[in-house]
């Protein structure tokens, strides 16, 4: 008998508990079946079911995200009953130290995933039987909606039930904190430590799934207005006064997610008239049949956006992720006549630089002076480019770099403008503490459509922000893996054979950022800056197997006529840096 033998009568005894205590029919036949066909020694499903009761869900910075399905390792009404319950009593605790006789106030959106609209409606359900005003989100919406809401109607807690840009078959839970619940920084963002520590020991302490009460009504379900008055705030971030310009042809694409309408509303109302829908992707489909992997970031996501582009002339190409709190851009180069996806560095520079034009505007005199004199904060995660940094103390404004996640990017004070480059931007933080792919499309619209008036493409802004900061090129290396225990192995080899040079230039400083430091507190990552400016950073992923290294290479540039050159150098450094990179991490 092999051990997995030995345990199949336990695994099953779990599996038949959590059956009959599932309210939900669909998953609960699923799992009488692989019930059935454990017994039967169909290896697939006892693997299938053993995956499922491995362990616990764990509640942490980023909620739940799991595959849906059965048992207490995947996302289901099970699970998202405990983990509403849990949050609910964190929400009563910290509302009433906080500000004691008030009730709490909640909302609750989703999106169009498999199952997120029967989530967010138990949510709600279990919400107002522990005592909290509750709002539900009139239908499926984009995420940058929930954390406008969760501002908007003064709420202390707010829950968005998506799996943003996860394959079909997966779902999350996803948390924010506001009004009496979270400290002034955070309103209206997501949770950090030690609030998830707090709401997953809440959550622990739950009892059967059973004794977790629903209320039958009570809540309230908002009206269409909360999307109007969204819609209208975002809208009216366009400066049409100091940029007029709003001849742009621009095609859209949601990538089947829920984004689309609420996008095509907010540019229109912000002047960009001529918005083309890819029609194959525009309805909401949480199959997401036309991608592989609903992610503006991977290969061949946007092939209908471009193909759509190139038969309508279009100028530039928006993509949003499925739950629109990512914006992806791409245009045709002016050099290659090819149309190019921009990395999320590129638009977070061209967007910093927007931003400070637009503070300009707005202000009785020009930016500029002194790093710092200016009133508020530009910030980006540390794996992100350095020339945001250049941006800002060009301008006079201060900079922060934060850990990698918009979750503490949103909770700069005074914050601007912050973005990541994993696609996300937050040019609002007023009305979305949060990244938010929506808003960001409409300065991005507005950059856009400015630089065609005078001629150019953003390809010419980006190069005129090179001339003036350095040329600022950046890639990635993605090591996946299937024992999480490599990733431990590569990282401990690189603490103990640390490498000494990369691209050709002897490392000059070196950070374990595992120790924490004055301005970040401690995560597992190692920073290395080479003489000639490169910077190497490698750090596990926080939501996949991989092992990710962001890599930056700076060229100076004297005049427009070296571009083309720098270009080409450095891509080759960037190249020397990837080789070192792998042969540090014995690839």
């Amino acid at each position: 008998m092999t051990s997995s033998d030995a345990e199949l009568p336990l695994l099953l005894s779990d599996a038949r508990v959590w059956a009959a205590q599932d309210p939900d029919p669909a998953t609960s036949a699923a799992l009488a079946e692989l019930i059935r066909l454990s017994e039967d020694g169909v290896p697939s499903a006892r693997q299938a079911l053993a995956d499922s009761f491995s362990g616990t869900l764990q509640f942490g910075t980023a909620g739940l995200r799991a595959e849906l399905g059965p048992g207490p390792n995947r996302m289901n009404r099970v699970v998202v009953r405990r983990a509403a319950a849990g949050f609910a009593a964190f929400l009563t605790a910290a509302v009433g130290e906080a500000a004691p006789g008030t009730a709490p106030r909640a909302v609750v959106g989703y999106d169009a995933r498999h199952n997120s609209d029967i989530f967010a409606e138990e949510t709600a359900a279990i919400f107002t039987a522990a005592g909290i005003e509750t709002f539900l989100m009139p239908q499926a919406l984009p995420t940058p909606l929930l954390a406008y809401a969760v501002r908007a109607l003064d709420c202390d807690g707010g829950v968005m039930v998506t799996a943003s840009h996860n394959p079909p078959q997966d779902n999350g839970y996803k948390v924010y904190l506001g009004r009496h619940a979270v400290e002034n920084s955070g309103r209206g963002a997501q949770i950090v430590a030690p609030y998830d520590e707090r709401i997953a020991a809440e959550i622990g302490r739950v009892g059967t799934v059973e004794s977790i009460k629903l209320a039958p009504a009570g809540w309230t379900v908002l009206e269409p207005s909360i999307a109007a008055d969204y819609q209208a705030a975002v809208a009216g971030l366009a400066l049409s006064r100091q940029f007029p310009a709003r001849d742009l042809k621009i095609v859209l694409t949601p990538m089947h997610g829920v984004g689309g309408e609420t996008a095509v509303s907010v540019l229109n109302a912000a002047g960009f008239g001529d918005v083309t829908l890819v029609s194959e992707q525009s309805q909401p489909d949480p199959d997401f049949p036309t991608v592989n992997f609903p992610n503006p970031e991977e290969p061949g996501a946007l092939d209908l956006a471009l193909a759509t582009a190139a038969r309508v002339g279009a100028d530039i190409v928006l993509a949003n992720d499925p739950d629109a709190d990512r914006a992806a851009v791409a245009a045709k180069d002016p050099d290659s006549g090819a149309w190019r996806m921009l990395r999320g560095d590129e638009v977070g520079a061209l967007l910093g630089a927007h931003v400070v034009a637009r503070l300009a505007a707005g202000s009785e005199g020009p930016a500029g002076g002194t790093a710092g004199t200016a009133q508020g904060v530009f910030a980006n995660s540390i794996v992100s480019s350095r020339l945001l940094a250049r941006i800002a103390a060009a301008a006079g404004y201060a900079h922060e770099e934060t850990l990698t996640g918009f979750k503490w990017i949103s909770r700069v004070p005074g914050l601007l403008y912050g973005y990541e480059e994993a696609l996300g931007y937050c040019v609002a933080p007023e009305l979305v503490r949060d990244k938010d792919g929506i808003s960001a499309a409409v300065l991005i619209a507005e950059l856009a459509a400015a630089a065609k008036a005078d001629g150019k493409t953003i390809f010419h802004t980006l190069d005129e922000l090179y001339l003036v900061h350095g040329l600022h090129a950046s890639d990635q290396l993605s090591i996946r893996v299937a024992d999480l225990g490599l990733l431990d192995a590569m990282m401990n080899r690189l603490r103990v054979n640390p490498p000494e040079s990369f691209g050709g230039s002897a490392v000059e400083a070196f950070r374990d950022l595992a120790e924490g430091s004055e301005n970040l507190p401690p995560t597992d990552g190692l920073l290395y800056l080479t003489k000639d400016l490169s910077r190497v950073i490698i750090r596990p992923s926080g939501t996949e197997p991989k092992l990710k290294c962001y890599l930056e290479v700076i060229q100076s540039v004297g005049s427009a006529a070296e571009l083309p050159g720098a270009r080409q150098a450095a891509r080759a450094a960037l190249d020397g840096v990837l080789g070192d990179v792998r042969e540090a991490l014995g690839l």
